[in-house]
């Protein structure tokens, strides 16, 4: 989805890089600053000292300890002497040394917007040249960070990878839509991650296809790594707040011990819903449910889903837990999958141009896994997802069904639970006030 321009006077970012340590402080500061007249300055002293410096050789003995560090991003179509040139790297037999040693091989595979430094001493002579080729990579233990060093040794150069642990940094950030949920994250600077991350989160409450409008707001406070000041990955969502055509809908993340975690409400409502409204994420409705002219029959027949539009090949999944009851080709229906869910319920989905590799009949799935493919098979006149949401076989509006509610939280959990939302809560309360403190100022 493309972002589009927004207007500023509805939303201003709240800095990325604030430490959630020092971030109610700084908000608080800046809250303060809206809505309290300024205070008469202080008065401010000067003192005086007279220090005992060393002689001016000794000064200047110490100015080479630390190296000039040059950095450049990759940029389309560069090559590595491009590079080296940028840096001011001019060291005889490098290039050589990077096209024919196998260790340092990686600097070859240049990916446009990744970073290159080299240090170079007071002489300009090279002391290390270094390509963050793997910024953020996924490890059980985190985000780590890989990189090709090079250093001079003896008449040559050496070459070694290294990696380090990315350091986890918590940050918050607001925004308000005022023409899609991508165009106000982009400007808010969140990560593409959490915002798909955030949809998924409300996506049993809130139908990001259909409900969205210009004024929207949401407030998030989530989890990123950090390495030499950039950020290379995200975290999970700690918290959020989002505001939908006047409804206020939370979310905050709870643990307990080694158990499986998951979102809750501020009051303790889980977030998982029995269903989600949706099998694909943001796509747009090509059909709804009910009466119409079949495109490929030319006559008006009942349409017993919902037709989501999206290219072959979008990812389909289960909107809840099943079992699959039925999963091949079937008449009109093309490469179909049934899910028996609980109860009642079941769905289906329908034209699928594959499935799921192994995923066979009588398997168990969980919301949200990958059942399939979008495509066009069947009885079908472009790619497209055919959903149907059936009550004792019976299919009914999958968009306007009153859907199964939640489970709560368990009695022993609250104590623990509460201290949770008390950890996040005033940060949320505190963009809040900072969203409406600019919005009045931008009306006046």
């Amino acid at each position: 989805m493309t972002p589009e321009a927004t207007q500023p006077q509805y939303r201003r970012h709240i800095t990325r890089s604030l430490l959630f340590a020092a971030g109610g402080l700084f908000l608080t500061a800046a809250a303060l600053a809206v809505v309290q007249p300024s205070a008469p300055p202080e008065p401010v002293f000067q003192a005086r000292q007279t220090l005992d410096l060393p002689p001016l050789d000794t000064q200047a003995g110490h100015h080479d300890e630390a190296p000039y560090i040059a950095s450049t991003r990759i940029r389309r179509g560069d090559t590595v002497a491009e590079l080296l040139n940028r840096l001011g790297v001019k060291e005889s037999g490098l290039l050589a040394f990077l096209t024919h040693d196998e260790r340092a091989r990686s600097i070859y595979k240049l990916y446009p917007g990744r970073s290159v430094q080299a240090a170079l001493d007071d002489q300009g002579r090279m002391v290390w040249l270094r390509y963050a080729h793997t910024p953020g990579a996924s490890v059980k233990s985190g985000i780590e960070s890989a990189w090709l060093e090079v250093r001079p040794e003896g008449k040559g150069y050496t070459a070694q990878e290294r990696t380090v642990a990315a350091i986890q940094e918590t940050r918050i950030a607001e925004g308000e839509i005022t023409s899609s949920l991508f165009g106000a994250a982009d400007e808010a600077q969140i990560p593409d991650a959490i915002t798909m991350e955030m949809v998924d989160i409300l996506g049993s409450r809130v139908d990001f296809l259909k409900d969205l409008r210009k004024g929207d707001r949401f407030r998030i406070v989530y989890d990123a790594y950090m390495h030499d000041g950039e950020e290379v990955g995200t975290g999970r969502i700690r918290a959020l707040e989002f505001i939908n055509r006047g409804k206020t809908y939370s979310a905050v993340w709870f643990q307990r011990g080694k158990e499986p975690g998951g979102y809750y409400d501020f009051s303790g409502a889980s977030l998982k819903g029995a269903f989600l409204r949706t099998a694909i994420k943001f796509t747009r409705i090509s059909s709804r449910f009910g009466m119409r002219k079949h495109p490929i029959h030319n006559k008006w027949i009942g349409h017993k889903g919902v037709d989501y539009a999206a290219p072959s090949g979008t990812p389909i999944h289960a909107t809840a837990d099943g079992t699959v009851e039925f999963i091949g080709r079937q008449n009109g229906y093309g490469n179909v999958i049934i899910l028996k869910n609980f109860g009642k319920y079941s769905t289906l989905y329908a034209h699928q141009s594959r499935f799921a590799k192994g995923l066979k009949k009588g398997d168990r799935v969980q919301q949200g896994q990958l059942i399939g493919y979008v495509g066009a098979t069947g009885w079908a006149t472009g790619p497209h997802l055919h959903y149907e949401f059936r009550i004792g076989k019976k299919p009914v509006d999958p968009l306007s069904v009153n859907l199964p509610v939640a489970r709560t939280l368990e009695a022993a959990d609250r104590k623990a639970f509460q201290a949770v939302v008390a950890r996040y809560q005033p940060q949320i309360e505190l963009m809040a006030r900072l969203q409406d403190s600019r919005i009045q100022l931008a009306q006046r």
